[in-house]
């Protein structure tokens, strides 16, 4: 299956490019980005040509991998999807509902798979964990602390120059990774409160279809010995914690292209698909009215 990578930035030089150069079942065609200067070296890295015209692209693989700011992802998603690509997607898929559910109904349109590149959700340890407590049931409440350290004075981290990190904030970067796991295995959400925190941070309560509650605590603005990850959840079973992340998003990445490899060739839609992705589009959207109005909002 030959398959394009669309953007240049850190997030697609670091993992995208690599990875789609070593799956064995893909193929790495090429690369296409808004600057055809960078498609051509990142290309060139990889031994692939860079594309300054993306439906020429498009027209020569069967599947894209899209590293783009979830502004741009949405028209590109449509437009690959409308050439009979397959989508792997990044996380959130779209910034608005509207643009999250075009995504879905073009993928459904043109009957191409759809997965959603939740690095946790891919994790060797997290996917089996989740698939085990989602399986045992009768959890009573979950609680998630992302707090990243992108923005504070002393990061250095390679994404703190993402534009659209600094305008959306900690809810719409890490939140989706939270929700990848909580809903899952606590069931879907049906109301949210969400409390602005410091700078960025968002503290966000959720009710879950069945019974269960949650609370997630989500920054991108934590000092940066503060900063981490964790979830808990407590029910009959007890109590049990998310295994700490062992391996980088490489390794994720690779099992997301066997999950895209997979639904493309039997038909069957994945649980991180375009439909699953408009669905925490939906939360964080909803997060974002409760925060403008201060009250409880449904789902």
């Amino acid at each position: 299956m030959r398959i394009g990578l669309l953007g240049t930035g850190p997030w697609a030089e670091r993992v995208h490019a690599p990875v789609l150069a070593e799956h064995p079942s893909f193929e790495f065609a090429g690369v296409w980005g808004r600057r055809p200067e960078a498609a051509e070296a990142l290309g060139a890295a990889h031994g692939v040509p860079g594309y300054a015209d993306l439906d020429r692209l498009l027209a020569e693989v069967d599947a894209v991998s899209i590293a783009l700011p979830p502004a741009v992802q949405a028209d590109l998603a449509v437009r690959a999807a409308g050439a009979g690509c397959h989508l792997l997607l990044d996380k959130p898929v779209a910034l608005t509902v509207p643009d999250a559910r075009r995504v879905l109904e073009a993928s459904l349109a043109h009957r191409v798979a759809s997965v959603v590149f939740f690095t946790v959700r891919f994790g060797g340890e997290q996917l089996p964990w989740i698939e085990k407590q989602a399986a045992t049931g009768g959890w009573f409440t979950g609680r998630s602390d992302w707090l990243g350290s992108v923005f504070a004075p002393d990061s250095t981290s390679p994404y703190a120059a993402s534009p659209w990190r600094r305008e959306k904030g900690a809810l719409w970067d890490v939140g989706p990774h939270a929700l990848s796991v909580l809903l899952p295995v606590l069931g879907d959400a049906t109301l949210v409160t969400a409390v602005a925190g410091p700078l960025d941070t968002v503290h966000l309560v959720l009710r879950h279809a069945g019974g269960a509650s949650s609370t997630l605590a989500l920054s991108l603005t934590a000092p940066v010995a503060a900063g981490g990850t964790g979830m808990e959840l407590r029910g009959e079973s007890g109590v049990v914690h998310l295994p700490e992340r062992g391996e980088g998003p490489i390794a994720a990445l690779h099992r997301a292209l066997d999950a895209l490899h997979d639904s493309a060739r039997s038909g069957t839609p994945h649980p991180c698909d375009a439909a699953f992705g408009l669905r925490v589009v939906e939360i964080l959207a909803a997060a974002e009215r409760s925060l403008a109005t201060g009250t409880p909002t449904e789902v």
